[in-house]
């Protein structure tokens, strides 16, 4: 019913004029005093004519609206999938619609190959600075007591690297997700253990509870988001500490003593480069590592979400479901 509607709307000038001319030869017939038997069978022939024709013409319409729509709902990957020109008309509106794909396909080339230099260049770069920065902590090392300092920004800067590279692997055409069933527990204990020296320099307690669960999950790319959380924690708490556990439901939450999230940020502490009231109490804030968090729990089916209240601390809750995580 609706393609009818739509045909009638389409075509209702059309009909407009076959029936006014229509009315001229009825009118023209009626002044001319022929007989009436002769202008009915006149008509008759008309009205069984012109509705083979529309009705002809419909169907046609139909099944041309139907190949279009179904070109909308896929990509177009290939003109041949245009259905052919009818007239002269519908032939120059194919030739601009393959002057148009032809000037995107160009356009994508050339952005895939621009973004391709890219993602080489910023890869070769972090591979390369790592160099200097493990031959810096080879050499603060052995003077540990006096460069403590050094050696705690050293740190951030190592954590802002491999930040970057992960930003990389993730924004590229491909990842290197491999989903296995692995305890929680040697993960987390990894996370505490590389950030041990800055709970030791800020003088914060860490409480990690034991817990034998499992989950479906990548273990490198869910490392980076504890560790990011770790930081983000460690960064805006100044005394208590931070404690680490699983709730019911296969949920694990990071809990810090810090000074929490203004309410009006919460809403937008997802978006990539959004700092908040937070970023400009602490200025080293980058805004991209909660966004990235969040990206790669959505690629780990896994759901992340944060609770805080100012001035008492924020929650940071993982749940970790099975049932959408297909293992490798």
């Amino acid at each position: 019913m609706a393609v009818i509607v739509r045909y009638i709307r389409d075509r209702w000038k059309r009909a407009a004029l076959l029936l006014f001319c229509t009315g001229i030869f009825l009118l023209v017939f009626w002044l001319e005093r022929l007989s009436l038997r002769a202008v009915g069978y006149g008509f008759l022939l008309c009205v069984v004519f012109l509705g083979c024709v529309v009705l002809g013409d419909f169907f046609y319409y139909r099944k041309r609206r139907r190949e279009l729509l179904w070109l909308l709902e896929r990509p177009l990957a290939e003109l041949s999938l245009l259905p052919e020109a009818g007239n002269g008309e519908a032939e120059l509106w194919r030739a601009l619609v393959r002057q148009e794909w032809e000037e995107r396909r160009r356009l994508t080339e050339e952005w895939r190959e621009e973004r391709k230099g890219q993602m080489d260049y910023y890869t070769m770069w972090v591979h390369q600075v790592k160099t200097p920065i493990a031959a810096m902590r080879l050499l603060l090392d052995e003077n540990e007591a006096r460069d403590r300092m050094l050696l705690a920004e050293l740190f951030g800067v190592e954590q802002y690297v491999g930040m970057v590279l992960s930003y990389l692997r993730l924004s590229g055409d491909g990842t290197d997700f491999v989903i296995r069933r692995l305890p929680l527990l040697p993960i987390l204990r990894q996370a505490v253990r590389k950030f041990a020296p800055l709970f030791i320099r800020k003088k914060l307690s860490c409480s990690l509870e034991e817990t034998d669960t499992e989950v479906l999950t990548d273990e490198k790319w869910l490392s980076f988001v504890v560790e990011q959380l770790l930081s983000n924690a460690l960064k805006y708490t100044r005394e208590g500490g931070i404690r680490i556990y699983m709730e019911t439901g296969r949920t694990l939450v990071i809990e810090d003593t810090g000074i929490g999230i203004d309410p009006a940020d919460l809403p937008r502490i997802w978006e990539r480069g959004f700092t908040g009231e937070n970023g400009r109490i602490v200025g080293s804030a980058t805004g991209i590592g909660l966004s990235l968090c969040r990206e790669i729990c959505k690629k780990l089916s896994h759901v992340i979400t944060i609770e805080s209240e100012p001035g008492v601390g924020t929650k940071v809750s993982i749940r970790m479901d099975e049932a959408a995580v297909r293992p490798e």
